[in-house]
């Protein structure tokens, strides 16, 4: 079987938005190769640091790869796919050169080679995230290990926002805690809530892809009724109100529910806001303190943010 290779050339701050568009487009996982990975200095106290070949990776900016079916649809799907990236400059967001390539590849080199470089990885003092086909026993009595599959998920659950966003569930989420995830994506967030003790997670996601994907990834962790799992946009589906919500979405759309978030969050409870690119930290802290939050944290790993507020008893 014949497969196309779609690479955009573009910055860190788009990766996460271009990476959703190409899912819903039918890309089943990305490749994404980040010139500032030879740059960056690594906090090395969590999961492991493989080599890099500098061949491998643009000059500067991000590329960000797809692989899609050749099919009769192919150049209908691209030109979708471009005009979805372009829309994202309402967004204000930075997309560099945003050049777009096409180029041919056969299924039987890429379908499986990339698993030989995702591994288990320890995140947290407790979080080890566990691709399925890897056997891994846990080093700790009170390690939590969450299985994803990349191939049915959004990405394998290490990104520097989701790390961080599990970190701060693993120091807030208490036993019997009620906890809402939007945009959960694959899933990892509401199914690390779960893990540590939240009596029910209410996750949603605007994407049926996502939906489905995260209750998949929740039935791999044998995780049952704790968590539910709906397509809504954004806080619409919420009924109940929440000891915890977490969003690990784009700045921008952060920005646009702080005012509903704090009607969601119990007094007391707390907002925990992920996917902030660095250069949006400072509008995302002053549209939680608009809306009434106190800023508890601000934690930072490489270029991205994640922000704890809390809602004023």
């Amino acid at each position: 079987m014949k497969w196309s290779e779609l690479s955009i050339h573009t910055t860190e701050e788009a990766v996460d938005a271009i990476s959703n568009i190409l899912h819903e487009a039918g890309a089943s996982g990305v490749v994404i190769e980040d010139s500032q990975d030879f740059e960056r200095q690594r906090d090395q106290q969590y999961g492991e640091i493989y080599a890099l070949d500098r061949e491998d990776f643009p000059q500067e900016g991000v590329i960000v790869k797809a692989y899609l079916p050749v099919s009769s649809f192919l150049a209908e799907n691209v030109k979708e796919i471009k005009l979805a990236i372009n829309n994202l400059k309402k967004f204000n967001i930075n997309l560099g050169a945003n050049e777009v390539s096409l180029s041919e590849v056969d299924e039987e080199d890429w379908s499986t080679a990339w698993k030989q470089y995702y591994h288990p990885v320890k995140i947290s003092n407790r979080f080890t995230i566990v691709p399925t086909w890897e056997n891994y026993e846990p080093v700790e009595s009170d390690e939590l290990m969450i299985e994803l599959d990349p191939g049915m998920a959004f990405g394998t659950g290490t990104h520097p926002t989701t790390v961080m966003s599990l970190q701060a569930l693993e120091k807030h989420v208490q036993q019997g805690m009620y906890v809402t995830d939007v945009g959960t994506g694959s899933g990892v967030l509401a199914i690390g809530a779960s893990m540590l003790g939240a009596n029910h997670v209410h996750a949603l996601d605007l994407d049926p892809i996502a939906v489905r994907s995260a209750k998949e990834n929740i039935a791999l962790n044998k995780i049952g009724g704790t968590i539910d799992v709906v397509e809504g946009d954004l806080l619409d589906t919420v009924k109940e109100p929440a000891d915890i919500v977490v969003a690990n979405i784009l700045a921008e759309i952060i920005m646009t529910f702080t005012d509903d978030a704090y009607t969601v969050v119990k007094p007391g409870g707390l907002f925990i806001t992920s996917g902030i690119i660095e250069t949006k930290k400072e509008d995302v802290k002053q549209s939680l303190t608009n809306a009434g939050f106190i800023i508890d944290e601000v934690m930072m790993m490489e270029d991205w943010v994640t922000i704890v507020s809390r809602k004023p008893e």
